[in-house]
């Protein structure tokens, strides 16, 4: 029985893929998130994690922006990685919480960021909610997202054929959403009802396969080519929502805080 056990426990556990700036700083933090008894760690340098992934199908990787000294490195793999492996959840880590660099690592697809100011300890945890689908984000760092969308002058979602997803009106919703706007100042902006913004902020959810406002953000700059000029987001195709999905989770004043999911998240 005691071996059915720990033979259940191994198959359940979360291999996890660390690509740290430096070898000794990736044994460092492998050898922190080995404490965590439901993470399977394995380190690599930057030149074979690809070909580690590939054998290793990692459930979450970490992966330093900076790699082999090269500023931006990270980003190039974390794109590769998504490419040769889709279902891999990312997370990016970042040597500041600098905006650029934050904008980046969600529009390469990452599933969040961890700077190496935030304490080691809070790393698993981050590891274990990425994993679980949710995002991990700092509240300042989704300030600065909300921030960068907010300067936006346009708002056009678009699959990867360029087939608009949305209507004129929903695009109008989510820029204002995207500026921080209530339903309730949404409802005044547009001059409709505010069970109006609510029906069509499901519509939204449902189209982007999202289950909170906090995700049309954080799905928008990890679409969006470009924050400075007309932005198209471009959603994957066969993307569908899933009910059953985790609401986004995102730190502030280091807490970790859920959204309410689905219909609650329409207020």
């Amino acid at each position: 029985m005691a071996r059915a056990s720990s033979l259940k426990h191994k198959i359940e556990s979360i291999r996890v893929l660390v690509a740290d700036s430096t070898p000794l700083t990736s044994r460092l933090i492998a050898d922190a998130l080995k404490k965590d008894r439901a993470l399977s760690i394995t380190n690599e340098e930057f030149s074979s994690v690809i070909a580690t992934a590939t054998t290793f199908k990692p459930d979450v990787s970490i992966i330093s922006e900076q790699l082999e000294g090269k500023p931006g490195k990270g980003f190039e793999v974390l794109r590769q990685l998504r490419a040769t492996l889709s279902a891999v959840r990312v997370v990016m880590l970042l040597d500041s919480a600098e905006r650029d660099l934050v904008m980046e690592a969600f529009r390469s697809g990452a599933r969040g960021v961890f700077c190496r100011r935030d304490p080691l300890k809070m790393l698993a945890r981050c590891v274990h909610k990425v994993h679980q689908g949710q995002l991990w984000v700092s509240g300042d760092q989704l300030e600065m997202l909300l921030q960068a969308l907010a300067e936006a002058p346009a708002t056009r979602l678009v699959d990867t054929r360029g087939t608009e997803l949305l209507s004129k009106r929903e695009q109008d919703v989510v820029r204002w959403l995207a500026e921080g706007h209530t339903n309730n100042q949404i409802a005044g902006e547009l001059q409709i009802s505010e069970n109006t913004v609510k029906n069509y902020l499901f519509r939204i959810f449902d189209k982007l396969g999202v289950s909170s406002r906090v995700e049309v953000v954080l799905y928008a700059a990890n679409q969006s080519s470009s924050v400075h000029s007309s932005v198209q987001w471009m959603r994957p195709e066969g993307l569908v929502r899933d009910p059953q999905r985790p609401a986004v989770a995102f730190r502030s004043a280091s807490v970790l805080v859920s959204t309410v999911p689905a219909a609650n998240n329409l207020a």
